[in-house]
């Protein structure tokens, strides 16, 4: 089966090869016979009830600074003449992202979209978690000061993160004796206007965040990301490591629970991340990364894996 597969993500000469899951979702289509297309979600555009993009003609190939060749520019209709959309731009989840799933939710019985569009909309990583707060740590959402502090009081030192971040951007460690909590509140108040998340600190982190990675809610493999010296976030986007890891019994029942939601809701693609072998602190949903450090350590083609699912729905 070959499929035309619409790639809406940042641009192309901007992305790390070595590393980027989107671009290992690319190279796995074209080796299938797939054809691409690149996007942006700024070329997404609507009347008369088509949904179309400018978008390039694209070629990719694993060579540093020679990756990609785009051919000239076509308007592209993204229900008619697309089979897949990869719906693959790194949030911020703003109004933007959530104007782009509108969109796309328009051609979404006619065209296949990677991850749903409604289901990405509904289910905001540090939102969705929610659902499932039996395997969470403490967790408080506000913006309240007061609030702030008497969680604080109560579980001794917190982590604050923006609700819609991304990447490890932004996460504060606040110790025992709450310094610098009133100026971090007002700084968030300050930069967003949505509530803010609060966790009890989990020492554990020092030995690493675990992303795993589900695949039509199926668990595909994981990696363990260590915290960089004098870090708290283990994200690889500021420094963090990989290491291969195994799925506690603890983690193995967090993916049951979650798999049936997740291939009911059309995420096909998600990354969860676990702290201390039991405590879920995300769902991402929007752009989810770590299949090629997968594929590094264990040898699973992750690619191929979301690829196979993607052509069973289409089949």
């Amino acid at each position: 089966m070959s499929l035309t597969v619409a790639v809406q993500m940042d641009p192309l000469d901007s992305i790390n090869i070595s590393g980027d899951s989107t671009f290992a979702l690319m190279l796995a289509a074209q080796a299938r016979g797939h054809r691409l297309f690149h996007y942006g979600a700024d070329d997404l555009n609507y009347a008369h009830g088509r949904v179309w993009a400018r978008a390039h003609p694209a070629t990719v190939q694993r060579v540093d600074g020679a990756h990609f060749r785009l051919g000239d520019a076509v308007s592209l209709d993204l229900g008619n003449e697309a089979d897949v959309v990869l719906m693959r731009q790194d949030p911020p989840f703003d109004l933007g992202y959530i104007t782009a799933t509108h969109l796309l939710e328009r051609i979404a019985h006619q065209t296949l979209v990677v991850n749903d569009p409604a289901s990405v909309r509904n289910a905001p990583e540090k939102i969705f978690v929610l659902d499932y707060a039996r395997f969470m740590p403490p967790t408080l959402v506000t913006r309240s000061l007061d609030e702030a502090r008497a969680f604080l009081k109560t579980h001794g030192s917190i982590v604050i993160k923006p609700l819609h971040g991304n990447g490890g951007k932004a996460i504060f460690l606040v110790g025992p004796d709450g310094a610098n909590l009133s100026a971090l509140m007002e700084v968030f108040n300050t930069a967003w206007r949505e509530p803010h998340m609060v966790q009890a600190f989990l020492p554990d982190v020092a030995k690493g965040d675990k992303r795993i990675v589900l695949v039509d809610g199926d668990v595909a493999g994981a990696i363990n990301r260590l915290p960089g010296a004098g870090e708290i976030r283990s994200n690889l986007a500021v420094g963090g490591s990989a290491e291969r890891t195994e799925l506690t019994p603890e983690e193995r029942e967090i993916c049951a629970v979650l798999g049936p939601e997740l291939k009911a809701r059309g995420l096909i693609f998600v990354g969860i991340d676990v702290i201390g072998g039991k405590w879920l602190t995300e769902i991402n949903v929007t752009s989810p990364t770590g299949i090629v450090a997968i594929e590094r350590f264990d040898g699973v083609d992750v690619a191929a894996m979301i690829w196979d699912a993607i052509e069973r729905k289409l089949r």
